[in-house]
């Protein structure tokens, strides 16, 4: 393997010395896999016999136009989400453009005037601060235009929620307790499943009629439970993330409660049309076979993290988590040491994917971002974040965030790349 290993990093251009630790690295990392693939059979199971139970047909992997009426193939992936994730129902779809598109769609569906948002673990991602009107309050049609509270209890500097605030915050009884499954780009903990069933106890404790929001963006198939099983009332994602497993061209989907799911198709469609309609285009085929791959590349990705965590450590930085520390999302982050790493690496992961790898990203403004984002995506699917992608915010501590991989090998690849780039620059030595 060292040798096969070292002839493939050669024919990209990176150095002996870094093969060197590479090859080092995957070895370190054997044991770490062992357990990954030990949660990836358990998942696969449940995708499996979800499919079996809904007597999926080769019929259902076609897709609809127009309206979309009648679409088997739809339905039935709405079946098998809902019932692999542990919910009463689910509504998968393609008109949802991103995650952050599908969580708007279910926050406005489930939050009127009035109504107050509780966000346990805040500050939010970025992107759904301006959907909230924390950031750019006069954005339009934000919650707070629309007459909605805001209120969060902020994680500690050591990652932990203080309860006796939070139990204190519940007495109001928020209409939603939102909680963000994933770190975003942040460096407070991940949030695992048994984090979420102690914090979905307590709202149901002092608050029982407070609908729990779970943001489960990167955290899908990680573990072998997902929220709803431990508590939550709803769950929310993207399907260019985990579960579409590489294959879903876009969308998202919200699983949880039947009148939580016909609340948002109301609001994503239209009244008294709801999940009725959504053309799939054809793509059935693709959601389909995306979510039943979806638990082996997710084990993929989070290889590809335990082992660019390693060669990162060897290297002298910092990785959250370690290359050896308990997971809760796909998300690996390499801690440089200067906007000027920063760029480099993720120059170099774009160098060495399949798709625009001419191409080097350049920081810039983002939509619903503060400070400049450089964004590195090499990928099929545009923003795919369950292929190889890598991004950061260009201010201090300038972390990579790196996401994704759906083999651990090409992830590693483009994560030599990455630190190649930076020797070539001058912005390491080895």
């Amino acid at each position: 393997m060292s040798e096969e290993i070292a002839h493939s990093l050669g024919l990209l251009g990176i150095c002996s010395e870094l093969s060197a630790v590479v090859e080092t690295a995957v070895s370190d990392c054997r044991d770490v896999f062992l357990e990954i693939e030990k949660t990836a059979v358990r998942n696969h199971h449940k995708v499996v016999a979800a499919f079996v139970s809904n007597r999926v047909s080769d019929s259902d992997l076609l897709g609809t136009t127009g309206y979309g009426y009648g679409d088997s193939g739809r339905e039935k992936l709405d079946a098998i989400f809902a019932q692999v994730f542990g919910g009463e129902d689910a509504l998968v779809r393609a008109q949802f453009a991103s995650g952050t598109h599908a969580l708007a769609i279910a926050l406005s569906a489930l939050l009127l005037p009035g109504h107050t948002l509780l966000f346990v673990g805040g500050p939010p991602y970025e992107t759904l601060r301006t959907v909230i009107g924390i950031d750019n309050g006069n954005a339009t049609g934000n919650l707070k235009s629309r007459g909605v509270m805001y209120d969060e209890v902020p994680f500690s500097a050591e990652g932990t929620i203080d309860e006796d605030k939070l139990a204190a915050k519940l007495v109001q009884s928020p209409r939603v307790c939102m909680i963000q499954r994933s770190r975003g780009y942040s460096l407070r903990p991940s949030l695992s499943i048994a984090d979420l069933r102690r914090l979905c106890t307590i709202i149901k404790q002092h608050s029982p009629d407070s609908v729990i929001l779970i943001d489960n963006c990167y955290g899908e198939f990680v573990e072998s439970r997902e929220p709803l099983e431990v508590g939550a009332d709803v769950t929310v994602g993207s399907l260019i993330k985990n579960p579409g497993g590489g294959l879903a061209p876009s969308g998202g989907y919200v699983v949880g409660k039947s009148w939580i799911v016909e609340e948002t198709a109301s609001r994503l469609i239209a009244p008294g049309i709801g999940r009725e309609v959504g053309p799939t285009h054809g793509t059935n085929r693709d959601y389909l076979r995306g979510f039943f791959l979806a638990p082996s590349v997710v084990a993929e990705a989070l290889k590809g993290a335990v082992v660019s965590a390693r060669i990162a450590e060897m290297l002298g930085f910092e990785s959250i988590p370690d290359y050896c520390g308990t997971r809760s999302d796909i998300v690996q982050v390499i801690r440089l040491k200067s906007s000027e790493q920063l760029v480099s690496f993720c120059k170099g992961i774009q160098s060495a994917g399949p798709v625009n790898s001419a191409f080097a990203p350049e920081p810039g403004q983002m939509p619903g971002y503060e400070d400049q984002v450089i964004m590195a995506s090499p990928s099929f699917v545009q923003g795919s974040s369950i292929e190889v992608s890598c991004d950061g915010p260009i201010r201090p501590p300038y972390c990579a965030f790196l996401q994704g991989g759906m083999y651990w090998h090409h992830t590693v690849t483009n994560v030599a790349a990455g630190f190649q780039r930076m020797i070539d620059d001058r912005n390491l030595r080895i």
